[in-house]
């Protein structure tokens, strides 16, 4: 092979590396969604939805994020971001959700944020906090799809479904969703709680203990005390009488002598 033909390969291959690379970097920078901690099916999580900034030259000033309608969420509760302002849009449900006895006939479709002081500059990205629930049980992942605003008026739309193993274009956020656990209502944290009410009450009860080994040392002690004075008072009584006996006696034996 001639050293021209190496050359033409060389330039080719990196071209190809080049594209690649180039193809792969938007992709990696899409808005996505993570739970803090699991988000088992039936129970509830904070969800955190990343926004990165992919332009070199805008800013975002607009996310909106839109709840899975085939699988309705009863609660939804996003967290306050500072220098954002945020909607929330809610829609008459087609089939009630039954949730702790009540129904509900209406869930939350969509959370928007709107820079308000703020922005996702280039170069950094935000998080949005959202507290939801309840999580369902008959599916295995949620799709949020997202729309990104940025300041020269462009608009993104991560509204894509996956579909196989290849990751589309304009992805959308997707929650991936674990095995639902004993307890889908925070059953750690009441146990937690049970367990601080019994260490309490097992301190309380130590502290009683304590307190009536101590009431009981200090009446010993001052038994022993009111004792011990008793007994000195005593000894110090009987002493007092055989000297007064004493000095009766002198004083007789004195007058005597002196009348002899």
């Amino acid at each position: 092979m001639s050293a021209t033909n190496v050359s033409r390969i060389a330039i080719a291959a990196g071209v190809a590396a080049s594209t690649v690379l180039l193809l792969a970097g938007p992709a990696a920078a899409h808005v996505s969604v993570q739970p803090q901690g699991e988000a088992a099916k039936g129970g509830y999580a904070t969800l955190n939805f990343k926004v990165p900034n992919e332009r070199d030259q805008a800013s975002t000033v607009k996310l909106e994020v839109n709840f899975p309608a085939d699988h309705p969420l009863s609660s939804v509760t996003p967290e306050a971001v500072p220098g954002w302002k945020i909607a929330i849009t809610k829609g008459k449900l087609d089939k009630p959700l039954e949730v702790h006895g009540r129904k509900i006939t209406e869930a939350v479709t969509k959370v928007t944020w709107t820079a308000d002081g703020s922005k996702i500059a280039p170069g950094y990205f935000q998080q949005f906090p959202v507290s939801v629930g309840q999580l369902p049980e008959d599916a295995d992942q949620l799709v949020f799809k997202a729309i990104q605003t940025y300041d020269n008026k462009e608009v993104v739309r991560w509204i894509e479904e996956p579909k196989g193993g290849e990751e589309p274009d304009s992805p959308a956020p997707v929650l991936k969703l674990t095995a639902a656990t004993e307890d889908h209502h925070g059953g750690a944290a009441d146990q937690a709680g049970d367990d601080d009410h019994k260490a309490d009450d097992q301190a309380a009860s130590a502290e009683g203990d304590k307190g009536d080994k101590g009431d009981k040392k200090e009446t010993h002690a001052a038994s022993s005390s009111s004792s011990s004075s008793d007994t000195t008072a005593r000894t110090l009584g009987i002493i007092g009488i055989l000297i007064g006996a004493a000095g009766v006696a002198f004083g007789v034996l004195a007058g005597r002598r002196r009348t002899a």
